[in-house]
């Protein structure tokens, strides 16, 4: 996405004894052996990403620890945030983050006194913002540099490696941190200085994962996937419709063509879409007047890249992550809930039954298959389709019967089951023989939204529904 240029107990604030522990809540993330997951602490790690991009710029303590206590209850494990979005960058109670604006000099004050507003620095709250997530088991997914720096020349290969060294020597050794180099930006028109950045952090903290935000209807593949410094890749899959879309080799909304075209690339690679259509915001972005991206778009989204092949997906939401506030001006987009009630939007509250699901089945041997599904569609009738050892599943965003080919996963029988994206629960089918085409004739009325996952289990794994 291009941007348009009560008070807590004190304890809960300057509660600096906490962090240690805290931190045993996000373990380091790793990629897992065959290149295209993660795993935290050796176990499978399903990325649930919320896109919280101008929290520093926007949110008191107050505001930050309800708005991570929500998210975390909601299952979401990763926060995506601009460390820095332009050069007046700053928080509302601790300033500024830059001196006039230069990248080569961060405003650091002496003391760092939690317990007093006035009396920490913009890099001192990052500090307790990282470990307040902690506490909450949220990773967060920091862009040091949004695009905006590159575009007034701001950011070039002179700034890049000054700016890098400082986070990176600050902040590599918080376990909750996850790299994001780029800022919304196509990495063709910086790549010098995208890359002195991301040299310049692995250089100093070769521990933690790095990836790079691009633009809209691109990938990090494109330009940076066998950079050292990359572990993994990210898309921005884009917030248009298919008749919007007017970029040279357009997908339009089919965002599990990237994933397909970054698991396709050698080495291998992990991948995720971390920008699709935001709910609540127009089609098209700036174009007021468009229809608005709802719950049924943000679902179909998820369950496409990730049934693709993505090892998790990152929401968003207009007005949270621009955290407007009613009355208050917009960064961008024409908000219209205010941030803390966007927290409940629909489409937000049912990403985890996309999370619980992929979670409950062997994570690290699954692997994309079409072949699944027999004379499949295009576009909103395509049935989307994944598979274990033991286990398949695919997801019809119309609800539009379709064919199965059986016989792809183990066991003389399978379970079959109907999966709810609105509320995760299941409606068993019963058993088939596991052989031949089946048809499947999802519940309701074939219409888009009308969504739902057909789960097929070897029966003898006994897995309960």
């Amino acid at each position: 996405m291009r941007w348009i240029t009560s008070a807590l107990a004190v304890a809960m604030f300057t509660g600096l004894a906490a962090p240690a522990a805290a931190q045993d809540r996000t373990p380091p993330l790793k990629v897992s052996a065959n290149g295209r997951y993660l795993e935290a602490g050796g176990r499978p790690f399903f990325w649930l990403g919320d896109t919280g991009w101008l929290l520093l710029a926007k949110l008191d303590r107050e505001a930050t620890e309800r708005y991570f206590a929500k998210r975390a209850a909601q299952g979401y494990n990763v926060i995506q945030v601009m460390m820095l979005h332009r050069p007046e960058m700053a928080n509302p109670v601790a300033g500024a983050a830059l001196i006039e604006g230069d990248l080569k000099r961060p405003r650091v004050t002496p003391g760092n006194d939690h317990a007093k507003p006035g009396e920490y620095d913009y890099w001192d709250h990052l500090d307790w913002v990282f470990d307040r997530a902690a506490a909450h088991g949220l990773y967060i997914a920091l862009v040091p540099v949004w695009g905006d720096f590159a575009d007034f020349r701001l950011f070039n290969t002179d700034t890049a490696p000054v700016i890098g060294r400082f986070v990176a020597e600050r902040y590599k050794g918080r376990r909750n941190l996850i790299w994001v180099n780029g800022g919304d930006r196509y990495a063709e028109l910086s790549p010098n200085a995208w890359d002195a950045l991301g040299k310049t952090i692995r250089a100093i903290d070769p521990e933690h994962l790095m990836t790079y935000h691009p633009a809209g209807r691109a990938s990090s593949s494109w330009m940076f996937h066998r950079a050292d410094w990359l572990d993994f890749n990210m898309y921005q899959s884009g917030h248009q419709t298919y008749a919007q879309d007017q970029q040279l080799n357009a997908r339009g909304e089919d965002n599990w063509v990237y994933t397909a075209d970054d698991l396709s690339r050698t080495p291998a690679k992990p991948t995720i879409d971390g920008e699709p259509s935001y709910e609540n915001i127009p089609h098209g972005l700036d174009r007021g007047p468009e229809p608005r991206w709802q719950a049924a778009d943000v679902r179909r989204y998820a369950w496409w890249s990730v049934l693709a092949g993505a090892f998790g997906h990152s929401y968003g939401e207009n007005s949270v992550m621009q955290f407007f506030m009613r009355g208050g001006k917009a960064n961008a987009y024409w908000p219209k809930l205010s941030w803390d009630e966007a927290l409940d939007a629909p489409g937000g509250t049912q990403m985890r039954h996309l999370k619980d699901l992929i979670l409950s089945r062997p994570f690290l041997e699954r692997v994309p298959d079409q072949s699944l599904i027999v004379g499949n569609g295009k576009r909103y009738e395509r049935v989307a389709a994944t598979r274990g050892s033991s286990y398949a599943i695919a997801y019809s965003y119309t609800g539009a019967p379709f064919r199965v080919q059986l016989g792809k996963i183990s066991g003389m029988r399978v379970r079959a089951a109907w999966y709810d994206p609105r509320t995760g629960k299941t409606q068993l089918i019963g058993s088939v023989a596991n052989r031949g085409q089946r048809l499947f004739t999802p519940p309701g009325t074939p219409a888009p939204g009308n969504d739902w996952a057909l789960v097929l289990d070897d029966e003898a794994a006994g897995r309960p529904l």
